[in-house]
């Protein structure tokens, strides 16, 4: 069964002139002319079917049946205020859910995730990680960083950054082992591979290297396995400048040979078009941006 509601204009009219008990307020309040403040009152009068004020020569006052719609009105704008206050605050705070893949995460977006935290404390991000395309919409995931060529139907998809590939290892492996001056040199190494586009056979078919087994050594189903193998001492990885830049800075990775080979694809920030415009979505969206141009 439908309600049979009258007007909201004129219920927000009838409650302002109630309280203020003034036609000439009421239109202040509601930046509208006083004739449409009586317009609006006219229309409820003539929906309920019985006066609601009486109009004196120099006062105005509430009929009985005035005085018992005017609390009800009054709680009942109140409700609708409070709820709708609640409901943008909830945009712009509270849960954020976040997808990306899992080498992201642990090198390079969950070290930073504390600064974001530090400056938007009314904001818990939640990261969900995963290999594998994920339906936003039915996941209820707010925003995601995808690695690809930025095509995706339906997102609303911004660049995050590019990156290069470059063979790294620890210092420690380095100095240990037998000289690495040239690209033929990885012949007497261990070669750590991931499941990642750009592998060690074509890195090493970019460099010329013909000396070199592209398929021996352990492989790992996530980049971040790879460099913390590397780290230990395990080998030498082909590192992702994104992934591995924070390993370089603390001096756990170095970069080893001069080439590095440009990445097919690049790091998108994407999110539903319906979230695109959220003011917590905006938010995450542009500190991501920021820490990208820093890093």
């Amino acid at each position: 069964m439908s309600r049979r509601l009258p007007p909201l204009n004129a219920l927000k009219s009838f409650e302002a002139a109630a309280r203020h008990l003034s036609f000439t307020k009421a239109a202040e309040e509601l930046f509208v002319t006083q004739a449409a403040v009586s317009h609006q009152i006219k229309t409820l009068e003539e929906f309920l079917g019985l006066p609601l004020f009486r109009r004196l020569n120099r006062s105005l006052l509430l009929t009985d049946e005035g005085q018992i719609l005017y609390p009800a009105m009054s709680e009942a704008l109140d409700l609708i205020m409070v709820t709708t206050d609640r409901l943008h605050r909830y945009q712009q705070t509270g849960m954020l859910n976040v997808a990306t893949m899992d080498s992201l995460a642990a090198n390079w977006l969950v070290p930073r995730l504390g600064r974001f935290r530090r400056a938007n404390s009314d904001i818990d991000v939640r990261v969900t990680t995963s290999d594998q395309l994920v339906d936003y919409v039915r996941d209820g995931i707010d925003l995601g960083i995808r690695y690809g060529r930025g095509t995706w139907p339906g997102m609303h998809v911004t660049h995050l950054m590019t990156e290069e590939v470059f063979p790294v290892c620890s210092p420690k492996l380095l100095e240990q082992g037998p000289p690495l001056n040239k690209p033929d040199d990885l012949k007497h190494y261990t070669l750590l591979h991931d499941d990642m586009r750009e592998d060690w056979r074509m890195w090493l078919m970019a460099v010329g290297a013909t000396e070199v087994d592209p398929t021996r050594g352990p492989g790992y189903k996530h980049s971040n396995f790879v460099y913390q193998a590397a780290v230990f001492g395990d080998g030498v990885a082909l590192g992702r400048s994104v992934l591995v830049a924070d390993e370089i800075e603390q001096g756990r990775l170095v970069k080893v040979l001069d080439f590095a080979l440009p990445a097919n694809y690049a790091y998108w920030i994407v999110s539903p078009q319906a979230m695109a415009d959220n003011p917590k979505v905006k938010l995450f969206r542009d500190w991501l941006l920021a820490e990208a141009q820093d890093s």
